[in-house]
């Protein structure tokens, strides 16, 4: 009975696997399932998309393996298990990789004693991935029955992974970041709008240059991220990165945290206090909320960035500082200095390039990719099971609204993967994302929300659009200045149908 049952369990997630859209996801719960049917210790998955060049783009998870286990069966894709299971397109299985002589005298079997394994490739003529299996949890080789749920795996991933493959590619294809992402280094940036094309363009022509960058934009929009990968791909990337928040200091502290201390020069500097221009030395020093800048502290910043020397506070002698400097504000600078409350001329030297970092509601196409990274973040963070976002739940996250920006989204997901992963579920709902009903309307009874009002304007928008152009999609997310995808998910999400023919 326990044998029928794991059968059943075994063939009942390998469907599930279909209804997976990113290859990221669908490799950890795929590799997952067969270490578990199988017994295995360690495991590996990996799948190239084989249209992508000289250098096919590469896609693998490893579970239970360090580093150096990877390294080890990477190098058996040229010499060893790996190969001859790409070589021949059969199953390999052997009870002991160090006493196989097909395998015995290579390198890596005899310094790591590689025991039981078992590797099945993944495609046909020729493969396009494996799925490798090493040392079992009981004593003993990998069975018959495990060669049988190998080549049955590795067919059911053959035609999902190789769905998700050309998905991946027609987005690529589609993706105006991808010659920026060629260019430049952007591990862990998330973005594919045209709007975060255009900024990434603007740090590209930014990074090689050592020139004053002001980024400018609403709270929460991640300028931060964008600083640390104009620093990335600059020749001072091997340097420091020092970030200083000027809104976060009093005034009194301010200029000494900047620029540092000489002993006696304040009541609390007993001894010297290096600042973050000093620590900053041949690398970046990024200020945010540079708009809080007191004018006695924004006279010193300009005579930095003029003369490339300072002064710390109580010295009489000047410091050479060899710093780029980056500035961020969500304020209205231009509207400060007319207040005489920014140095105009400060202005000019941080805005030599000047990038606006959009909000969110102008990137909405975004979101989905979002919600998925901040959701696989949570779940590393804080050692969750794989989770999920439902379609209901990315609709919702989609067309509310964020104020607060990627920020704020952040942080409503990550809150949502902790509900859903105490209910024991793999799927993240509407009801985890917006647990009090904001995200969906609020009742009649309570007072509207400016978040009400917009969804409210947005469904009225939509429906008098649709309605004027006969429901034709296209015309009617040309007239609304949107892509057809999310006039589709304002349909579903506003629940909006149409009536008569």
């Amino acid at each position: 009975m326990d044998r029928v049952r794991r059968e059943r369990d075994f063939y009942r997630r390998l469907l599930e696997l279909g209804t997976k859209e990113e290859i990221a996801p669908f490799l950890d719960e795929a590799l997952a399932i067969f270490v578990g049917i199988a017994g295995a210790q360690r495991g590996y998955l990996e799948v190239r998309d084989e249209s992508g060049g000289d250098k096919p783009p590469r896609f693998w998870i490893a579970r239970g393996c360090t580093d150096e286990d990877v390294e080890v069966i990477r190098a058996s894709f040229s010499r060893g298990v790996i190969a001859a299971a790409i070589a021949t397109g059969e199953t390999i299985v052997t009870a002991s990789a160090r006493e196989d002589p097909r395998f015995r005298e290579r390198s890596s079997v005899r310094r790591n004693r590689l025991e039981a394994v078992l590797c099945a490739p993944i495609g046909l003529d020729p493969p396009f991935g494996v799925v490798y299996l090493q040392d079992r949890t009981e004593p003993g080789p990998f069975s018959e029955e495990d060669r049988q749920h190998a080549e049955v795996f590795a067919r059911h991933l053959s035609a999902l992974a190789d769905r998700l493959l050309i998905r991946l590619r027609r987005r690529n294809e589609l993706d105006p970041t991808q010659p920026f992402r060629k260019l430049l280094r952007l591990e862990g940036f998330v973005g594919r709008s045209a709007a975060i094309a255009k900024v990434l363009h603007q740090v590209s022509l930014a990074a090689p240059l050592d020139v004053g960058v002001l980024l400018t934009g609403p709270s929460g929009t991640g300028k931060t991220q964008l600083a640390r990968l104009i620093h990335a791909n600059s020749p001072r990337s091997g340097a420091p990165f020092v970030e200083l928040n000027c809104a976060a200091l009093p005034e009194a502290l301010l200029e000494s945290e900047l620029f540092g201390a000489l002993p006696g020069a304040h009541s609390t500097a007993s001894r010297k206090v290096e600042g973050k221009v000093a620590a900053a030395e041949g690398g970046t020093l990024f200020l945010d909320e540079v708009g809080e800048l007191q004018l006695s502290a924004q006279v010193k910043l300009l005579q930095l960035l003029q003369s490339k020397e300072y002064y710390p506070l109580g010295g009489s002698r000047p410091v050479k500082a060899n710093v780029r400097v980056i500035a961020a504000t969500n304020a209205d600078l231009v509207a400060a200095v007319a207040r005489r409350e920014f140095r105009e001329d400060l202005l000019y030297r941080l805005q030599v390039l000047p990038i606006r970092v959009p909000a969110l509601f102008e990137r909405r196409e975004d979101i989905p990719e979002l919600c998925g990274h901040f959701c696989a973040r949570a779940s590393e963070v804080h050692r969750l099971a794989q989770l999920s976002l439902s379609r209901g739940a990315l609709r919702a996250a989609e067309t509310a609204e964020w104020p607060g920006n990627v920020r704020q989204l952040g942080h409503a997901v990550e809150a949502a993967a902790i509900r859903a992963a105490g209910e024991g579920v793999a799927q993240i709902e509407r009801e985890h994302l917006f647990p009090d009903g904001a995200g969906a309307g609020r009742s009649s009874g309570a007072a509207p929300t400016f978040q009400d009002a917009t969804r409210r304007f947005q469904a009225e928008l939509v429906t008098q659009v649709l309605l004027e152009t006969g429901w034709n999609i296209t015309e009617a997310a040309n007239r609304l200045d949107l892509t057809r995808s999310h006039v589709y998910n304002l349909i579903k999400s506003f629940r909006l149908a149409r009536n008569g023919p």
